[in-house]
């Protein structure tokens, strides 16, 4: 179209001359398009065709821009292009037009003209060009620079203008394409791509195009398949040798529904939008058909769905890549190295001696992982191996289950010195591991919406058992140094695999998973014949695997009655270090928000102290509080402090006080307080908490009824996250509270941090009204706390002690949510005594226990109750259980 038609010219004259009709002449053009991609999308509904509404929009902006080539025809000489998905013929309702505009020479002024009205026109009529223009020596040049640009340019498709500049074009892309170095090239790239996405297609918000197992893994195999002369699209490929019948199906179908997704995606958002955002996954399960079941929300059921259909991609695209390079880099014919009667090594991989080797012995459908962990050389397996180990998956019965030899296997893979989690994860991803249980394969893919997992279920697992896969590791001692010491002394710390295995194994049924999972665990040892300990151990580690972090998180580890209790709980000294061990493995495995050294302090302290109870100390209060006095006491006495000074200091707090601090606590305080309890301005300390990543903030100040909320107020304003807090009340009525606060996750310089606040706390202190909170603006939670909200839960009980009240909330975490709740307790004149804050990402689990005197009347408990429940998010009175016969414990439902 370089040189224009009759009716093209006439179309650009009359256009240019009367900007009037120029106008008319785009709306005709828009209306027209819009008319037409409304009608195929309609249509869409009805025939559910991916590739059908595809071709039907590449069609309809094909003929959209070859009217407007009739009013802005191209510069003489050039040519117009489709690259990359448009280019393939591609087009999904948000997607923009990738056009090249090729030249013979670079443009003059008149050929820029002649562009930037074609790009203008382009706009005006809704299509949002991606275009590029360049001469052939150009497109050479950014070819050999950039993977990218090459591959794009590789799909290029002829739409206007000069025919034979496209075919010099393309001629020349050919000859310039090494099919082995763009290989390496688009390994390479898609390895950094897999890398930006965590190298997991299990991400709880996937991008269906860029993710791995998405889209763009199939692309990348059929430019591979174009660039090795193998065909354009699936149907030629699959003539090859290059795929199986059976792979081709599964490819294909896998194919189609990330097409569907894709465009169902566009739809929904109204312009290109490829992640399945937590607040897209509910629409977009309605839009599949999926309800919620008793114990599984649809959009859970939907992103199942999309995990297998990754999982299947990610199988043909390791499958594929494997084959192309064994094809494109041929080696010289050597003779394989024999490893056994079914397994040798070629080209550095596991390579089978017969290609049936798994349908003539399912057996080895385990063994073949075995050997891969016995021969560290194995750059992996051979593609043959896969191709033979995918095909024979289906081997893997009840018989298969019921076999001892098979069960044998299992066990040697556990047992293994190496190679562990990455058996296992190959075994999950080719589905060996979820056929060989059967109760895995349950949970293979299941979301968590409990606000912080960021794993499925399956992957979860995996991680935990990496997690302690590392603590026998020796590079990872200085990281675990208490984990790596008590699993080296641990007899058959393999177990704590098996532990890990099942210990959320059952998520997903209803009831309590930890109480179904043991089940199924004991259920496993059985049949594997262990030992009767070795199954009362594993029965112990999945039904207790929450018990550790609950107690260190969310009870009192001053009070020696927790203590004791937890000791009787656990028992023994080896089921204490393995359910340590677990534990810090499971919550390391959550998330990499959940995880810190504050909690790793306190999952410490509590394995020692109970440690110390296992060896007999026994929880004798009065011994207890005289050891706490007398370790304190001394530590004063290093500190330089008269005896006499801290016993006038010390006569101000009563046994509680020393009950709930430990010694070196007590001598901090001391150290700042005994020559200033009685003045009258406020006191501020901080200090950095040893090693860990927190700060210990000591504020003593007279005592007011919002004094608590005040200071919650300072610590929001500044991004200080509490973790603990313990109030108490001196006889001369003043407040000595001590908090353990987090910075924000890019602070780190906790000792500058320290001295700040001692400054603008006492400041805060000495000003009350300047540390207020505005609340007339509550503050959102994250997205995705919005997108699968929890209700909120609020239990009031009598304390164990007696006297004081226990408050229990569950929550979604938002900023200003703890001085909400410390402005209900003003109110009402309740005072905290001791919280215990336990964020779990955007979820938070608090404990409070608090002095009220009115919380005696149940009226009023009720309204201190409903006020909480609002204060977290509640609306109404539905949040409550209906419960006449017990009103000190509303629950949420």
């Amino acid at each position: 179209m370089g040189i224009r038609t009759g009716a093209a010219a006439a179309a650009h004259d009359a256009a240019h001359k009367d900007p009037g009709q120029h106008r008319q002449l785009l709306t005709e053009l828009r209306t027209r398009m819009q008319a037409r991609q409304a009608g195929a999308c309609q249509s869409w509904r009805e025939h559910l065709r991916p590739d059908k509404l595809l071709s039907s929009l590449r069609r309809i902006a094909d003929d959209t821009l070859h009217g407007l080539l009739e009013i802005h025809p191209l510069p003489a000489g050039a040519c117009a292009a489709a690259v990359g998905g448009y280019g393939r013929g591609e087009l999904y309702p948000g997607s923009d037009l990738d056009i090249l505009i090729l030249l013979e020479r670079a443009p003059d002024a008149a050929a820029r003209e002649r562009i930037e009205a074609l790009v203008a026109a382009l706009w005006d009529i809704g299509l949002e060009p991606g275009l590029s223009v360049r001469t052939l020596e150009q497109c050479r040049h950014e070819a050999a620079a950039d993977i990218t640009v090459q591959t794009s340019l590789l799909e290029a498709r002829w739409l206007a203008g000069g025919r034979s500049l496209f075919r010099r074009f393309r001629e020349r892309m050919r000859q310039d394409l090494n099919p082995r170095d763009f290989y390496l090239a688009k390994r390479s790239e898609m390895q950094q791509r897999h890398a930006r996405h965590q190298d997991t297609p299990y991400a709880l918000e996937p991008n269906c195009k860029e993710s791995p197992g998405g889209l763009r893994d199939l692309q990348v195999l059929l430019w591979l398949a174009r660039a090795a002369d193998l065909g354009t699209t699936w149907t030629a490929v699959a003539r090859t040798d290059l795929l199986t019948s059976a792979e081709f199906r599964a490819l294909r179908r896998a194919e189609l529904a990330f097409k569907r997704l894709r465009i169902e995606l566009h739809l929904l958002a109204g312009r290109r939008e490829d992640r399945l955002l937590f607040d897209v996954q509910p629409r977009l399960a309605k839009v599949y058909g999926f309800v919620d079941q008793p114990h599984r929300r649809a959009s859970e059921l939907l992103m199942q769905r999309y995990y297998w259909a990754a999982r299947v991609v990610c199988q043909v695209n390791r499958l594929l890549m494997l084959t192309l390079e064994e094809r494109l880099f041929p080696r010289p014919q050597e003779d394989p190295i024999v490893l056994d009667g079914h397994f040798c090594i070629r080209r550095e991989r596991l390579a089978l001696i017969r290609e049936d080797a798994f349908e003539r012995m399912p057996s080895l459908l385990l063994k073949v992982f075995l050997i891969t962990q016995q021969h560290p050389e194995l750059q992996g397996m051979a593609a043959g191996t896969l191709r033979a180990m995918w095909h024979a998956r289906h081997r893997i019965d009840r018989a298969f289950r019921d076999d001892p030899a098979n069960r044998r296997l299992f066990l040697l893979i556990l047992r293994q010195p190496r190679g562990i989690v990455h058996a296992l994860r190959d075994m999950t991803m080719w589905n060996i591991l979820p056929r060989y249980l059967p109760a895995f394969r349950r949970i293979v893919g299941q979301m968590q919406h409990d606000l912080f997992h960021t794993y499925t279920v399956d992957q979860h697992i995996l991680m935990v058992i990496r997690n302690l896969r590392r603590f026998t590791m020796p590079e990872h001692a200085q990281e675990y140094p208490l984990a790596s010491q008590l699993i080296a002394d641990l007899d058959d710390h393999w177990l704590l695999y098996v532990a890990a295995l099942f210990h959320d194994i059952a998520k997903g049924r209803g009831g309590d998973h930890s109480q179904l999972g043991a089940t199924e665990v004991r259920r496993f040892a059985r049949r594997h014949d262990l030992p009767h300990e070795s199954v009362e151990l594993l029965d112990f580690l999945v039904r207790e695997h929450l018990t550790l972090s609950h107690v260190a998180q969310k009870r009192d580890l001053s009070d020696p009655r927790v203590i004791h209790e937890f000791a009787a709980r656990v028992g023994s000294r080896r089921r204490l270090a393995a359910l340590y061990l677990l534990t810090v493995a499971d919550i390391r495995g959550t998330s990499p928000r959940v995880w810190n050294t504050w909690k790793g302090k306190l999952l410490e302290d509590l394995y020692h102290r109970t440690l110390s109870a296992l060896g007999g100390e026994q929880p004798d209060t009065r011994t207890i509080l005289a050891l706490r006095k007398d370790a304190a006491a001394a530590e004063t006495r290093r500190m330089g402090l008269r005896d006499a000074s801290r016993e006038a200091f010390w006569s101000q707090l009563d046994v509680a006080y020393f009950l709930r601090h430990d010694a070196h606590e007590i001598a901090w305080h001391t150290r700042h307080l005994y020559h200033r309890f009685n003045e009258p301005d406020p006191v501020v300390r901080a200090r950095v908490l040893g090693q860990s990543e927190a700060l210990q903030i000591l504020a003593y100040a007279p005592n007011r009824p919002d004094l608590f909320m005040d200071l919650c107020t300072y610590f929001e304003r500044h991004g200080l996250s509490i973790q603990d807090a313990r109030i108490h009340i001196t006889r001369q009525g003043w407040a000595l509270d001590s908090f353990i606060v987090l910075l924000l996750e890019h602070h780190r310089d906790y000792r500058a941090h320290a001295s700040l606040i001692e400054h603008e706390l006492h400041a805060a202190l000495i000003d009350p009204p300047g540390a207020r909170r505005d609340t007339t603006a509550p503050s959102p939670g994250s997205r995705r706390s919005r997108a699968f909200p929890i209700m909120p839960s609020v239990t009031l009980q009598p304390d164990e002690q007696g006297g004081n009240w226990r408050l229990t909330v569950t929550a979604a975490d938002r900023v200003g949510l703890l001085h909400d709740l410390a402005r209900v307790f003003a109110q009402h004149d309740v005072s905290p005594r001791m919280a215990k804050i336990m964020t779990l990402g955007d979820r938070i689990e608090d404990i409070f226990v608090l002095d009220g005197p009115g919380l005696e009347n149940p009226r009023v408990q009720r309204q201190f109750e409903r006020q909480v429940l609002e204060s977290l998010g509640a609306a109404s009175d539905t949040a409550f259980t209906s419960n006449q016969t017990t009103p000190t414990s509303l629950r949420s439902s």
